[in-house]
């Protein structure tokens, strides 16, 4: 992945300021681009990637700002598309707002910015940390022995600098485990697609410079070592990345997460499982159509997870054809409302404890429009469900140990939470269209 040059635009086409790495490329892109990228929002056909006379332009837009990679080699566009949502947020971290004006107003950073970033045009280090290390907004004159590469550069001590400036009255840690649960399924309870997308999530307020040993209940771990480990108690990840903290080589050896912690809040690893995942709430909406009279919607929702555990914020989305007016909600348990720039009927729950069902009912009007063949509901769209559920994970996953290890010997307390969110969520309806009485099992 390599990118020729980098410019940062205004919403009309012109140069707010560029960067061009290895000087091989024609005086006209901001014209091409410009050109290319105005006439495809016209037409709302906007890509992320638009091709020109052999170069290729990799772009994001933000803030009424383009900010465009250019390349003639067959990149990686979506390695250069992370790494330019990476340049808005390390911009977001020296100018606060990023917009022309911040830009304009802080030209030389800008420029120091770029020849760190990237270095003949491969991306190098864009962590804010590391890079305000030796970048500063400040000017000053270096003596001869402030001149020296920081060690968080070198991979030695990861963003922590040497650790002296860093004290704290109080040594805490905080783990998140955070899983978002991504399912897809038909009315009749078949699961069409469903997976498991974690991540451990920390905020770190150490002193000085500790190593800290994480312990999970892989089994990769346990099979390596010939313990014998409770059917089901093991979890095998998929598509696990690490921060750049992480020791790989120890992980490699005794599959034991070590490393020396960033100061402060970051992404510790995220992980993927590709597995069949019971609905955690399941909700099961029938739609039926009555043509130039009427829709009636009945809907069950059930919590399929344990009685000691609750879902927050759940918030059921249920479609709503075309021309439907004059609403009447009814529910068990909780609040409805019609929302009709979404052609929905929005069914919130604030607390839905483990075990229980509640039931919405829902009779519409139609309008007299309705009947039409475009009407017929041949793509019938599905429920969409959000929640949150604390102190669980989906996929079994726990601690097994948090050790922190400084040489000073302070004692400090580790805090270990669990969250189960809703991610892609849907679960299809049952329609019913009178007289004929067709089902349509989307």
């Amino acid at each position: 992945m390599a990118a020729h040059a980098i410019y940062v635009m205004d919403r009309k086409g012109k140069v707010i300021i560029n960067r061009n790495f290895r000087g091989d490329l024609p005086r006209d892109i901001p014209q091409r681009f410009s050109q290319r990228v105005l006439m495809e929002e016209e037409e709302t056909n906007v890509k992320p990637v638009i091709e020109d006379q052999g170069l290729s332009f990799i772009y994001v837009r933000h803030n009424d700002l383009y900010l465009v990679a250019v390349t003639e080699k067959n990149a990686n566009a979506a390695a250069l598309l992370t790494f330019l949502h990476h340049l808005i947020t390390l911009f977001q971290n020296y100018f606060d707002v990023l917009e022309e004006e911040s830009i304009r107003d802080n030209f030389v950073i800008t420029y120091e910015l770029f020849d760190e970033v990237m270095d003949f045009g491969y991306p190098q280090i864009t962590d804010p940390k590391i890079l305000k290390e030796y970048i500063t907004q400040e000017g000053h004159q270096l003596t001869k022995q402030e001149v020296a590469i920081p060690e968080a550069v070198t991979g030695i001590n990861q963003s922590r600098g040497t650790g002296d400036k860093i004290i704290y009255r109080k040594n805490e840690v905080f783990l998140d485990v955070v899983e978002s649960v991504n399912l897809l399924a038909s009315a009749d309870g078949r699961i069409l697609r469903s997976e498991i997308v974690g991540a451990v999530k920390m905020r770190v307020f150490l002193s000085g410079m500790p190593e800290l040993r994480l312990g999970l209940n892989d089994r990769a771990l346990f099979e390596q070592s010939g313990k014998s480990l409770e059917k089901g108690k093991g979890v095998e990840m998929e598509d696990v990345t690490f921060h750049h903290c992480v020791k790989l080589s120890r992980f490699t050896e005794d599959r034991v997460i070590t490393f020396v912690p960033p100061d402060g809040e970051f992404e510790l690893m995220s992980y993927r499982l590709n597995t069949n995942v019971k609905p955690l709430i399941w909700v099961e909406s029938v739609v039926e159509i009555y043509k130039n009279s009427r829709v009636e919607i009945q809907a069950k929702a059930k919590s399929q997870f344990k009685q000691r555990s609750s879902a927050n914020n759940v918030q059921i989305i249920v479609p709503v054809p075309k021309y439907a007016a004059s609403p009447k909600l009814k529910v068990s348990f909780g609040t409805a409302r019609y929302a009709p720039e979404q052609d929905a009927v929005i069914w919130s729950i604030k607390q839905f404890e483990g075990g229980k069902e509640f039931f919405l009912r829902a009779h519409f009007s139609l309008s007299s429009t309705f009947g039409t063949e475009d009407d017929t509901p041949t793509g019938n769209p599905p429920v969409q469900v959000t929640f949150e559920i604390p102190y669980f994970t989906v996929s079994g996953i726990q601690v097994r140990y948090l050790k922190i290890i400084e040489k000073s010997g302070y004692q400090a307390q580790p805090w270990v939470r669990y969250i189960t969110q809703s991610g892609d969520y849907q679960i299809k309806q049952k329609l019913l269209v009178n007289p004929q009485q067709r089902v349509y099992n989307n």
